[in-house]
């Protein structure tokens, strides 16, 4: 009965108290007294008055201790909540719109919590969201090229302190941050004047006038993707490729046409998925981490195009960049960052057989 030698607890369940009963009963047929019984059991004698009263009406268990609140929730409003469930389940899908839809009908007065509760001794669930499609991520085109300045990353970033918008460029190959724009606004004006200067700095320009086909700006217009094809398959090739999410920036005729004219296409990462345009996400990341002094600036005039430019100096030209393996974008824009990378393998080898040479050579004790 899971009892040790002894007294019995103060509390036992209804199996424990079960089987002292048969016990009594047992020795009472064999001639013994029930008082000389529960004395050789440890049990009151009282208890077991109680306990017998309470075997009559199965009842041997003991309640929750505690009782229950008087705030508790009553019968009809507990059915009240199932109801609830069943008429309005699949369309709240919430425990706490249930809460508020049971007041807005008139039909129970209940907390958030008491829902939950209530829903859950019933075993009733409440559906989960609606399984949206995942949208398939839009591929590469083919004629694309992995090499700097053949694929560039653009978006918008915000300094709330000296409220101010900034538009940055990055070549997504070398990691250069190419262009940046510091303006109240954010529209496509600001984009047609950021991937100016880009183009400008980069050089770009004049290919733009030297390779100028009707046929190719109408298709990039279009923003279709067939008609892009069948253009480049007659040898007219886009200058590069700008990749950005869906702002209407972004997404505006006007930045359309800006980009056709220049033979730059466009490519869109699917919504509310960063990722897809992860590296100029990174660099504002890096650049807000690094430099948090930026997002102190409070007056607009402080956080100018010169500040920026310093900060985008240092960033090109100082900072290693652990994903084109710690050289400066710089480096790896104009072609150094194989050179470099490849030196430092020459140099940990050439370091390594230093060392070996020089402990198989020394003549004084090696530590």
């Amino acid at each position: 009965m899971g009892l040790s030698a002894g007294p019995v607890p103060v509390r036992v369940g209804g199996d424990v108290k079960a089987g002292l009963l048969e016990l009594v009963e047992h020795a009472t047929d064999a001639g013994w007294s029930r008082r000389r019984a529960v004395l050789l059991l440890g049990v009151d004698l009282d208890r077991i008055a109680r306990w017998l009263a309470r075997r009559e009406v199965g009842r041997l268990d003991d309640d929750t201790p505690g009782g229950g609140p008087v705030h508790g929730l009553l019968d009809w409003e507990r059915a009240a909540v199932g109801e609830l469930h069943g008429t309005w389940g699949e369309v709240d899908r919430s425990h706490r719109k249930l809460a508020h839809r049971g007041s807005r009908l008139g039909l129970v007065h209940v907390s958030e919590s008491s829902v939950r509760r209530v829903l859950a001794d019933q075993g009733l669930i409440l559906p989960g969201r609606a399984h949206r499609e995942p949208t398939e991520k839009t591929a590469w085109p083919d004629w694309l090229e992995w090499k700097p300045n053949r694929i560039w990353a653009y978006d918008f970033t915000h300094f709330t302190r000296a409220r101010r918008a900034v538009i940055a460029i990055l070549d997504m190959v070398s990691r250069k941050w190419l262009t940046t724009l510091v303006s109240p606004e954010e529209t496509s004006t600001q984009v047609e004047v950021a991937f100016t200067a880009a183009l400008d700095a980069e050089g770009l320009l004049d290919l733009v006038d030297e390779r100028t086909t009707t046929a190719l700006r109408a298709a990039l217009l279009s923003g279709e993707r067939d008609a892009l094809d069948a253009v480049i398959d007659d040898g007219a090739l886009p200058l590069l490729l700008a990749v950005s999410d869906n702002g209407p920036q972004m997404r505006s005729h006007t930045t359309r046409e800006f980009l056709a004219g220049v033979h730059i296409a466009q490519h869109f990462g699917r919504p509310h998925t960063p990722t897809d345009q992860a590296w100029i996400e990174t660099l504002f990341g890096h650049v807000k981490g690094e430099w948090p002094h930026l997002e102190t600036i409070s007056d607009p005039g402080d956080l100018d195009d010169a500040e920026l430019d310093r900060v985008r100096t240092e960033y090109n030209t100082v900072r290693l960049h652990a994903s084109i393996g710690y050289v400066t974008p710089d480096d790896e824009h104009d072609g150094r960052g194989e050179a470099i990378r490849h030196n430092r393998v020459r140099g940990l080898a050439a370091a390594r057989q230093a060392r070996i040479d020089y402990r198989r050579n020394a003549t004084e004790n090696q530590p």
